[in-house]
């Protein structure tokens, strides 16, 4: 279960859409936009750096990994996880019934 968020999503939507309307302005939101947003919203700077880089990100203006592939990622690491698990225990099943097969009945 994931943890609770601390920040409500329409804030950091809101905070998001300000940061990349203020990198697209023609002077470039000037200074440091994440500090001067961050601390008008009441978020931390680095924070809101790395919602709007997996934003960017998502939009393909940034290269990395999308927040769906990500997501499908560990899903089929999860699956893979199961699989060798039931491979594991299909293994040793098979060895103790052959081991049962070897030996002489009563």
């Amino acid at each position: 279960m994931a943890a609770p968020r601390k920040y409500p999503d329409e804030l950091r939507e809101r905070a998001i859409r300000l940061v990349l309307d203020a990198k697209a302005a023609p002077d470039g939101g000037g200074g440091n936009v994440f500090k001067r947003i961050g601390e008008q919203m009441g978020i931390n700077p680095e924070t809101l750096r790395g919602w709007v880089k997996q934003v960017e990100i998502d939009n393909g203006t940034r290269p990395g990994t999308t927040t769906d592939d990500a997501t499908r990622l560990a899903e089929l690491e999860r699956e893979v996880r199961e699989l060798r698990r039931a491979n594991a225990i299909l293994k040793s099943a098979s060895a103790f019934f052959a081991a049962e097969l070897d030996r002489p009945s009563r």
